[in-house]
């Protein structure tokens, strides 16, 4: 007769991973660093995808124009919004990316395949630009549009009163302007790039997520930087069009962009299919640097937490 043990064996526990909180919380110190390093970048890009008669002549000259005639403040123009937008949005993102993972993970085995990354980064870029991404930048970019620096000037005296005379003049949607674009933009960006930053640790550094190893912080800005490279390039229309969608305004009468498409058939017809790229430097230029800055605090964040509590935790 077989043994009790022999037929019922017994099942091997799961080792813990890290829980979704602490993601949420790396997530959210990454932001805070990295919105105060790269504003100055994020406003030369706005500033050159709203340029339509050629005022810039690339990034160097915008940044000195605004410098010149704004001052040196104008480069951190909307750094409130930015900055509150980023942490919620990282916090969301990292904190919902993690959920939708253990949600895919093997039940057995506790791993996690590239298919079920790919989706878990997808849907948390669709929730972070629905929930949080698409109002605080619609806010941003009508911030960062305006130029000069006399409050009594300018039509949005500060986030909070743009916000509200958004609301007053184009009803509650309107802080949800360019919301497809910007759905399409965060999910594939978030899809690509959790994937390729699991990729690039392995490949790079021989790190899986719960082995207890702490990256340096060289280590983690490399993969981070490689990972936010690709994004850019692969969704560079929706950036522009969402941009576009959330600068324009009812006071001339008729909004010029009835919506996505129409937006990109139009910027086509008028500008030529560059024009779909516009600010790709600027974006290139921040987004790798910015995920190298955010995955670096986030990876130190995450490490510590592995090396006191998990020790060979599945990935």
């Amino acid at each position: 007769m077989k043994s009790e043990e022999s037929q019922f064996p017994e099942k091997k526990p799961q080792r813990k991973t890290i829980p979704p909180y602490m993601k949420a919380i790396s997530g959210s110190l990454g932001g805070i660093v990295e919105a105060c390093c790269l504003q100055p970048i994020d406003v030369i890009k706005t500033r050159l995808q709203l340029d339509r008669s050629g005022n810039y002549r690339g990034i160097i000259h915008c940044g000195t124009t605004i410098t010149r005639s704004e001052g040196v403040r104008a480069l951190w123009k909307g750094l409130t919004p930015f900055a509150t937008h980023l942490t919620l949005k990282y916090t969301l993102r990292m904190g919902s990316n993690a959920m939708f993972q253990s949600a895919f993970k093997d039940s057995e085995s506790g791993k996690i395949s590239n298919k079920g990354r790919l989706l878990s980064g997808f849907g948390a870029g669709v929730l972070e630009a629905l929930a949080i991404v698409t109002p605080f930048e619609v806010v941003k970019i009508r911030l960062q549009q305006q130029r000069g620096l006399s409050p009594e000037l300018l039509k949005y005296k500060g986030p909070v009163h743009c916000a509200r005379l958004i609301i007053r003049e184009e009803g509650i949607l309107g802080l949800w302007a360019g919301a497809a674009p910007t759905v399409m933009r965060n999910g594939t960006n978030q899809a690509a790039m959790f994937t390729a930053k699991n990729a690039f640790d392995v490949l790079l550094w021989k790190k899986h997520e719960g082995d207890g190893k702490v990256l340096q912080l060289w280590q983690s800005m490399i993969s981070g930087f490689l990972a936010g490279t690709a994004g850019p390039v692969c969704t560079g229309p929706f950036d522009v069009v969402k941009t576009r969608l959330m600068a324009q305004t009812r006071e001339g009468g008729a909004l010029k962009y009835k919506g996505m498409i129409h937006a990109i058939r139009t910027i086509y017809a008028e500008e030529g299919l560059l024009a779909l790229w516009k600010g790709l430097l600027p974006r290139l230029m921040r987004i790798p640097p910015g995920q190298a800055i955010m995955w670096a605090v986030a990876d130190q964040v995450t490490g510590f937490y592995e090396g006191r509590y998990l020790r060979g935790a599945p990935l």
